[in-house]
């Protein structure tokens, strides 16, 4: 079994519990970092250096930042199957380039709901 170099990680998460630690450890094996934008502002102000996903997409986030991974430059980046030169063809037409990483944890959904917040700060 054959071990792939990490090159390129996307983060993207809600609790940054634990970032800092892996984010130096990235950075100092010099893995490229991008990342959306609250993540990508913490780790900018540990002098962390890191890409934005709308500077890989070239569009802002938009929907009070609902909106910013969807689209092909990062979903093609992860789901591209780097054996398949096809996948890596397609991938490289539109500019995009694959993600050896994807570090992601999702909001505190359980914890929001269970607080009794209302329906809307729920939805958000």
């Amino acid at each position: 079994m054959s071990s792939k170099k990490i090159t390129r990680a996307l983060i993207s998460v809600s609790n940054k519990d634990g970032l800092e630690e892996l984010a130096k450890a990235l950075h100092s094996k010099n893995i490229e970092i991008i990342s959306t934008g609250k993540t990508a502002e913490f780790l900018t102000q540990l002098n962390i250096p890191v890409t934005k996903v709308s500077d890989v997409t070239n569009s802002p986030e938009i929907l009070s930042g609902r909106v910013k991974t969807l689209h092909p430059n990062i979903h093609g980046a992860i789901l591209v199957d780097q054996n398949n030169s096809q996948h890596n063809e397609e991938l490289q037409k539109i500019g995009g380039k694959p993600f050896d990483l994807v570090v992601v944890n999702l909001y505190q959904f359980l914890d929001i709901f269970s607080s009794g917040a209302n329906f809307e700060d729920c939805i958000e």
